[in-house]
Parts: C-alpha cells; sequence; structure tokens
C-alpha cells in the first residue's frame, strides 16, 4: 500500500509541474516578436521591464517597422519616449521609407517631434516621396509642426520633393486656402523659405494660389 501511495504522489506531483503555467519569461528569453507584440498592446510596464533585461529596442516586425515607428504610428507618446530613453533608432526606416521622425512630422505629433530632434533626427533621411517631414505637416495642416520644424536650425524647409514640391507648394496646392495654411504660409515667410521655387511644370507658388483664388495666401507671398 505504501508502495502504491507512493507512486500516486509522485503521478500527482509530475502532472502538477506539467500543468503549471509560466508567469513570466526567465532574465534573457524575450524574442523581438514578444516585445513587438507589447508595445502594440501599449504594455509600457512590461515593455519597460524587457529593456531593462536587455531586450532589442531596436527590433522590427515583418515589413521592418522598429517598436519605436509602431508606437509612433498608433500615437504611443509614453511608449515612444521610454523607447528613446533606452536609445531606440529615431531615424530608422521600415519597408516603405517610414521612419519614427518622418511619420511624427507628417502626423503632426508635435512633441515627439521634439523628443526626435532632440535624439538625433537626421535632415538627410527622406520618405518614399524624397520628401521630408517638413512637407507633409505643411500639406495636412500641423501649424504647430510646422513652426517647430522651420524654426530648427539647419533644417532643408525648401527641399522639393518627387513632385517637385517644397513645403510651401504642398500647402498651396494641396491645401484648401484656410486659416491653418495661411498661418503655415506666413510661418514658411517668416523663417526665409523661398517664394519662387517653382514645381516641375515651371508653376510658381504664387501663381498656384491665384488660380485658386487664395487671395490672403496670395497677400502673404507678395508681401
Amino acid at each position: 500500500m505504501k508502495i502504491i501511495f507512493f507512486l500516486l504522489t509522485f503521478m500527482v506531483s509530475i502532472t502538477s509541474c506539467r500543468a503549471a503555467p509560466s508567469n513570466s519569461l526567465k532574465s534573457g528569453e524575450m524574442t523581438d516578436m514578444d516585445i513587438l507584440k507589447l508595445v502594440q498592446e501599449d504594455a509600457i510596464q512590461s515593455v519597460a521591464a524587457a529593456l531593462e533585461d536587455k531586450a532589442n529596442v531596436n527590433a522590427v516586425d515583418d515589413t521592418n517597422r522598429s517598436l519605436l515607428l509602431i508606437s509612433t504610428v498608433n500615437k504611443q507618446t509614453e511608449m515612444a519616449k521610454l523607447l528613446v530613453k533606452f536609445g531606440a533608432d529615431v531615424n530608422q526606416q521600415s519597408d516603405n521609407y517610414d521612419s519614427p521622425f518622418l511619420y511624427a512630422g507628417a502626423s503632426g505629433q508635435t512633441e515627439l517631434v521634439q523628443l526626435y530632434l532632440d535624439n538625433g533626427a537626421r535632415f538627410d533621411i527622406f520618405n518614399r516621396y524624397n520628401g521630408s517631414a517638413l512637407i507633409p505637416a505643411c500639406e495636412r495642416g500641423h501649424v504647430e509642426t510646422v513652426r517647430l520644424l522651420v524654426n530648427t536650425k539647419g533644417y532643408p524647409i525648401d527641399h522639393v520633393n518627387r513632385l517637385g514640391w517644397t513645403g510651401l507648394m504642398e500647402a498651396i496646392v494641396l491645401g484648401d486656402g484656410s486659416k491653418k495654411y495661411q498661418q503655415i504660409v506666413q510661418i514658411l515667410k517668416d523663417a526665409g523659405a523661398k517664394m519662387d521655387i517653382p514645381d516641375h511644370e515651371g508653376i510658381m507658388p504664387l501663381q498656384h494660389a491665384q488660380s485658386r483664388g487664395y487671395g490672403k495666401i496670395i497677400s502673404i507671398i507678395k508681401s
């Protein structure tokens, strides 16, 4: 009987061990896929613990989107701050040439633009249209982002993208002439942007504004 009781106890013990779940990954076991999932879930405390345990802060998904780019796309400001604290690359580009800095500019996340400027943002890395962070910010009417970028020392405010457009041109051609686009044109002019860079067809910003009847923008350009 003692032998039978011992065998039963041993079998129960083995079964319990097999069934017991693991509450957390052990040190060094965090994979790139694991931390990608945590970032997607905005599990900031778990990501912090993983990074403390030397998880890869520049891990990428299957389209080469970095953790920092994912958090930027998802507008996870605190997550982005954490990743930058641990050395995330603000210029790392995905397969479609997005980078955290470029995307933050294009989406008007001014706080993140400033964070990335403070942590090594490069001005010679461009998006799939060969555009800067400023150009889509102008197109989409992100006034404060435009203000920040054009007043950053050394920023290429007159960069021309593959379509032949500067930030000024996109604000006029793709904007609607409303107050925010008027503000952007004024900000660009005050920062020293050239008002006479034509598009690929030789049409000037002023001519585009005139053809659209944007009276206030016309006045700004002419003043």
